[in-house]
């Protein structure tokens, strides 16, 4: 199993920046992929950006250029800085982990961005 706590969220203006972290309660090496989604009111959830075992990143067309994924391996904790925010990019982002073929959740972080 894999236990993920999210924290840094929070109400931002337009054009602004966060950042957000989870951390992984076993090493992030033993994952398949880690990253984070997001979903907003009314829509269904989406891929934000995540690591894949291997080296590969991928990233939403929609935050190419103003998200980067990175990660902490000492700290078994993966973050994403989010800039230019933009309001539609407000939404419940949540932290997922790929681990043996099962999906692992953290318990989602809210980002708001007034326009």
């Amino acid at each position: 199993q894999v236990q993920l706590v999210e924290s840094g969220g929070g109400l931002v203006q337009a054009g602004g920046s966060l950042r957000l972290s989870c951390a992984a309660s076993r090493s992030i090496f033993s994952v398949n992929a880690m990253g984070w989604y997001r979903q907003a009111p009314g829509k269904q959830r989406e891929l934000v950006a995540r690591f894949i075992r291997g080296g590969l990143t991928n990233y939403a067309d929609s935050v190419k250029g103003r998200f980067t994924l990175s990660r902490d391996n000492a700290k078994n904790t993966v973050y994403l800085q989010m800039n230019s925010l933009k309001p539609e990019d407000t939404a419940v982002y949540y932290c997922n982990a790929l681990f043996l073929g099962w999906d692992y959740w953290g318990q989602g972080t809210q980002v708001t961005v007034s326009s």
